[in-house]
């Protein structure tokens, strides 16, 4: 284990410990990014759910993909998990085509989920002076759509299909790359429009459009995702960058979801408490931090495509929030 990782995991269990009842469940999580939404949702509410009683030790920085699988192995508690990356087990195929379907699906049936958020708002993103002001501008351009492999290339290839009937190879060439060089190549022109994944009023964007001024490039309202990518649609408010050429507008734009996840055998309390805690103190953690300020309660649903747990589902019914047949187990 990478000594600065290590650092960052025992600080989070460490201050976890301080306030820990003698009685508390221990729950271990995997996520993304710490200063990701993947990274931070969990940060924020680690502390209600020590007051509630489970100690969750939080990893991050963590590959998705292998987090699934070991809930599936049970060999983790808990993991923030790309929709797409469980259908994609359940069907042994994608990242998990070795698995093939059978032990694949072996896994997935060993996954329950707790409620999806929202996370990163795709921020299609073209310079103001490119000539470029509308999705059929880019037939014949050069367009950025995420790392080699992994959920982005689908989605955003979806996106500009839906959007402008826009085929990759055919109406313009799509340029794949990981996520941290994205925004530096586009900065060099290495391609005409960049999909840059961000929390609403991103600081990476918000310096973007201050060196040079950008336009966001925004679906018709009507636009809906096809299913199965684990995308919802969202608004950028008007002047949220403070660089946007057309700020006076709002942008509708496509969001990723997430879930989380468990391991179905994880006793029915401490899913119900998890579940719970999450929703008691949602609007506290959104209000504390602007990077949250997207998720909301009304996503409990969205993008998740494992069953869900039976502790989840206690909380569900006692709210009197109705239940998608398809999210409740066989």
């Amino acid at each position: 284990m990478p000594f600065k990782f290590l650092k960052h995991f025992v600080l989070i269990t460490g201050l976890m410990l301080l306030a820990l009842p003698a009685w508390a469940t221990r729950v271990s999580m995997e996520t993304a990014t710490a200063n990701s939404i993947l990274g931070l949702l969990p940060q924020t509410m680690a502390p209600y759910w020590s007051k509630a009683g489970i100690d969750v030790e939080l990893a991050t920085g963590q590959t998705l993909t292998k987090s699934l699988m070991k809930i599936g192995q049970g060999n983790l508690d808990s993991a923030v998990i790309p929709p797409m990356a469980y259908t994609g087990l359940r069907a042994g195929k994608g990242a998990y085509a070795r698995l093939g379907a059978e032990a694949g699906g072996k896994m997935a049936g060993n996954v329950r989920a707790l409620f999806g958020f929202s996370s990163s708002l795709y921020h299609p993103i073209v310079w103001a002076d490119s000539g470029i002001e509308n999705w059929a501008d880019l037939k014949g351009k050069k367009i950025y759509i995420g790392p080699p492999a992994g959920a982005a290339n689908a989605q955003i290839k979806a996106l500009l299909e839906t959007a402008a009937g826009l085929e990759d190879g055919r109406d313009y060439e799509g340029i794949k790359a990981p996520w941290g060089v994205a925004v530096q190549g586009f900065r060099d022109g290495q391609y005409d429009l960049v999909f840059s994944p961000q929390p609403l009023g991103s600081q990476v964007l918000t310096e973007l459009s201050l060196s040079r001024e950008i336009r966001i490039l925004s679906l018709p309202a009507d636009t809906r995702p096809p299913a199965g990518l684990g995308l919802i649609t969202s608004v950028i408010p008007p002047d949220t960058y403070s660089g946007q050429v057309n700020k006076d507008e709002p942008v509708t734009v496509w969001v990723t979801v997430m879930m989380l996840a468990v391991n179905k055998d994880m006793a029915e309390a401490t899913a119900y408490t998890l579940t719970k805690t999450y929703f008691d103190n949602l609007e506290t953690a959104r209000k504390a931090n602007d990077l949250l300020k997207s998720v909301t309660a009304e996503q409990r649903f969205d993008g998740v495509a494992a069953p869900l747990h039976p502790g989840a589902i206690r909380y569900y019914q006692e709210q009197n929030i109705e239940i998608p047949a398809e999210l409740l187990a066989e």
